[in-house]
């Protein structure tokens, strides 16, 4: 995404900041300086307990010309105008005294360590244009007569502890507010002026509830408009509409319901509409995907409605009457209940660079028009169900990195032609219907990060090029019909952090240098043919998390030195013919969630020493030949889920 809220923020301070800058004046004297502003700053030294720096440490009465030669003060006309201390780890609470300050415009405290309330008393600073107070640990009610000061222009108190209602009415001064990341509650603000300056409002990630008044219409300067992760039902307001600066509308993770208003779509200056995770329904209007002819300015750009309840797109009307939106980059629409054919006419959308479709109901083919996205970066129609040949167009796509395909029905043979995007960063075919062997020439793609393959029917051995790919961060092979042994060359893909080469009809051993993957975090071998004893080497990865040898012929005794891995988090050696005792250094294993031996011929006692494992949420050990009592350490397993010992 081109336009991100923290380019936004900074944005806004720099433009707003700029009009607040005030000259400094450096050469003052005590008598013209107020006794009252030195001892309001000296209180709000006091009550600062923490300075690692050592920032205030020449804050002294003494010096020629305090306050105003003091660090973070700025002075003019010999009063304090500014109080400028951010980013410097300060912790401490804020002073009521700081009301002295009678002629303070600017106030930064942001990304400190501050607790405690937000005075009341900073009402009296009736002077004051911006507050900066985000990234603290501020508590309590954010004080109502904070909105009675009517010069304030900038108010930001995000990413703190602050929590209740705000039911104050907000000044016409204020153009920027941002509570978000805190733990407000009740309903979402809605008193503001009627003549209000409002540029950008930021609500995001509180408990705001009810519904999205439409009283927002009325902010005709408003641009950003922000409410992501809250409680907010009801529908989208389509007077919404009569915000005509508007540029970024955000309300994600919510609870809105109904139709999407296309007439909020067609607000000429808007660039990124993002509605993610709501309920919304219906088909998506047609003013997403075209404009109307006399709108030469639409400028929209980002796209995100996916985990909603939309049920089709409506195609736009070929009259004249307007035009594909000409500066789309994003479109996701993944995770909704859309049927049909695929849209072709989403080709003409020529600008996308991301496309994502994924988890709809979509069938057919997949049109040869796709090629004319010549600028697309991502292409992502997983769980759908699309049939037929991956079409060759393809290739014209030149900044392809992501194709993901994953779940649908598409059949023959794997293209050649996709060993030819040398641009790819990940692929993912997993779970469709292509048949015969891999192509030789990925080994070609070496900025590949993910190969997804699982879920076909290729056959034949793995094409030794594939192991060549020295980015390759996730290898899936699993459920194919491979012949022969695991390949040595596995162990040359040095990036790797996911193997699986699960149900792929490998036999023999499984090869010792598969230890050299120090990056390894998941490891699955299972329900294969594999063989003979565990190679020692596996238990020098230091990160690995996921092991899974369940169903193969792999025997020896249960192997002491997985105790070693001590991230291992899930263990599956069920169903092989594993001898021996349960060692009992397994307890020294405390992140391990699952342990399953079932069906081995493992012998002897239950060591109480799993009593240690604390995460454990899963034990299997049926059907072996175990004996003794059920350790009563179990009982301080306050996780565990289950235990089979059947």
């Amino acid at each position: 995404m081109e336009i991100t809220a923290n380019a936004i923020i900074f944005f806004f301070l720099t433009l707003f900041t700029f009009n607040l800058v005030i000259p400094f004046c450096c050469a003052q004297h005590h008598s013209t300086v107020t006794l009252s502003e030195i001892q309001a700053l000296t209180s709000f030294k006091r009550s600062v307990f923490s300075d690692p720096f050592g920032v205030l440490d020449g804050w002294d009465e003494s010096t020629p010309s305090a306050p105003c030669d003091w660090r973070g003060v700025v002075c003019y006309n010999r009063r304090v105008f500014e109080l400028r201390l951010p980013r410097l780890q300060l912790g401490g609470r804020l002073t009521d005294r700081l009301c002295e300050l009678r002629e303070l415009r600017k106030l930064s405290l942001h990304s400190n360590n501050f607790n405690g309330s937000i005075p009341d008393a900073l009402s009296q600073c009736t002077l004051l244009r911006a507050a900066y107070f985000q990234y603290n640990s501020f508590t309590g009610n954010l004080p109502a007569s904070v909105f009675n000061l009517t010069n304030l222009q900038i108010l930001n108190v995000a990413h703190n502890y602050l929590s209740g209602k705000i039911v104050a009415v907000i000044q016409p001064s204020l153009r920027y507010i941002d509570l978000s990341s805190n733990d407000f509650s009740g309903e979402m603000p809605s008193n503001f002026s009627a003549d209000s300056q409002l540029r950008l409002i930021n609500f995001s990630y509180n408990r705001f509830s009810g519904e999205v008044p439409a009283s927002i219409g009325n902010f005709q300067h408003l641009q950003y408009l922000w409410l992501d992760s809250n409680q907010l039902y009801g529908t989208l307001p389509s007077a919404i509409a009569n915000c005509y600066s508007l540029i970024h509308l955000s309300v994600e993770d919510n609870m809105l319901k109904g139709l999407l208003p296309g007439s909020i779509v067609a607000v000429p200056n808007l660039q990124v509409l993002a509605l993610s995770r709501n309920g919304l329904s219906g088909p998506v209007p047609e003013t997403v995907f075209c404009k109307p002819s006399g709108n030469k300015t639409a400028s929209l750009k980002i796209v995100e409605l996916g985990f909603n309840e939309f049920t089709g797109v409506i195609k736009p009307r070929n009259n004249g009457s307007c035009f594909a939106a000409p500066a789309m980059e994003v479109l996701d629409l993944h995770e909704n209940h859309i049927h049909g054919g695929f849209p072709s006419w989403l080709t003409s959308l020529t600008t996308l660079k991301i496309l994502d479709v994924s988890g709809n109901f979509f069938t057919g083919s997949l049109p040869v028009e796709i090629g004319n996205l010549l600028n697309l970066q991502e292409l992502r129609v997983a769980n759908n169900s699309l049939s037929g040949s991956v079409p060759s167009q393809l290739l014209q796509c030149r900044s392809l990195k992501v194709i993901d395909f994953e779940g649908n029905r598409f059949s023959g043979n794997l293209p050649v032609f996709l060993t030819q995007i040398k641009t790819l960063k990940s692929l993912s075919l997993a779970g469709n219907l292509f048949s015969g062997s891999i192509p030789v020439g990925f080994g070609n793609i070496s900025g590949l990060g993910t190969l997804n393959l699982s879920g076909n029917n290729f056959t034949g051995t793995v094409p030794e090029d594939i192991l060549r790919l020295g980015n390759l961060s996730i290898l899936n092979l699993s459920h194919n019909k491979f012949s022969g042994q695991i390949p040595n060359g596995v162990s040359d893909l040095s990036s790797l952090v996911v193997l699986n080469l699960s149900a792929c009809g490998f036999s023999g051993k499984i090869p010792g240098n598969i230890g050299s993957l120090m990056k390894l975090t998941s490891l699955d071998l299972s329900k294969q043919q594999l063989s003979g004893e565990l190679p020692i080497e596996l238990f020098g990865l230091p990160n690995l998390q996921i092991v899974a040898l369940n169903e193969n012929k792999l025997s020896g005794d249960i192997p002491e030195g997985f105790s070693s891995l001590v991230g291992l988090q899930y263990l599956n050696l069920s169903c092989n013919v594993f001898t021996g005792q349960i060692p009992e250094t397994f307890g020294f294993l405390h992140s391990l969630v699952v342990l399953s031996l079932s069906y081995n011929r493992i012998s002897g006692m239950v060591p109480s020493e799993l009593g240690n494992c604390s995460q454990l949420q899963v034990i299997q050990l049926r059907s072996n030949r175990l004996i003794g009592n059920v350790t009563a350490d179990f009982s301080r397993l306050s996780r565990l889920k289950e235990l089979d010992l059947g």
